[in-house]
């Protein structure tokens, strides 16, 4: 997947931060002049474009991009909502809108819908469940949208149990599958790791990861559960 086109440089530390969480990778730039000098081979996979600050540099950016032969889609501009009476004059610069302060889901959710009505780019391979969502391509999860600071290891163990929801794994199971047939550590090395996994998910989330006594643990409901 080509770079999104991110508008201003540098970028506002939350939404990189979304961005890179989502997987999209993104390139900032300063203006409409920077937008076109800086363009990639095989073009910009779209454009995210903050008007809350600066609107009159953004817009500008807009137009470049919407206005050439072949525009840039899907474009997703980020306001205020201050500036809501802006857009009636504006639609044909953008796709969709996001008020800012936004929320990482909202901004991920809206990303997925314009490739998905627009037919460009690709979805980077998630696994997601309710708040949860682990990128498979970047080693990146998140819960709620707050970045989850993991080890290899957790990482490797969460991604196991959320891509099997409602199915009890036996600690030697997961062992096994986890950390590989040849691992000779015990099963309290998946005790210590379940113990920091929760800790990180917060008291909120902690019981995604359930003890199942005597058996070993399991994540969350089965997809067939009520």
């Amino acid at each position: 997947m080509e770079p999104l086109l991110l508008f201003p440089d540098p970028a506002p530390p939350e939404l990189a931060q979304a961005l890179d969480l989502g997987g999209y990778p993104w390139k900032p730039v300063t203006d409409d002049r920077a937008a076109e000098r800086q363009e990639p081979p095989d073009g910009w996979a779209g454009a995210v474009v903050c008007a809350d600050v600066d609107p009159e540099t953004a817009f500008a950016v807009c137009r470049t991009i919407r206005k050439r032969d072949v525009p840039l889609e899907p474009l997703l501009l980020l306001i205020s909502g201050t500036q809501l009476g802006e857009l009636e004059l504006r639609d044909d610069l953008f796709d969709d809108f996001l008020l800012t302060p936004f929320h990482p889901r909202e901004l991920e959710a809206r990303l997925k819908h314009l490739f998905w009505r627009t037919g460009r780019g690709t979805r980077p391979e998630l696994i997601e469940y309710r708040d949860l969502v682990l990128n498979l391509e970047t080693y990146q999860a998140a819960i709620s949208g707050r970045p989850l600071d993991l080890t290899y290891m957790e990482y490797e163990l969460l991604k196991f149990l959320a891509a099997h929801p409602g199915k009890v794994f036996t600690r030697e199971t997961l062992l096994s599958r986890v950390w590989g047939y040849d691992y000779y550590g015990g099963a309290r090395t998946v005790d210590v790791h379940v113990r920091r996994l929760r800790a990180k998910l917060g008291e909120e989330h902690a019981n995604l990861i359930q003890t199942v006594r005597s058996v070993g643990y399991s994540f969350g409901q089965s997809r067939w559960s009520s």
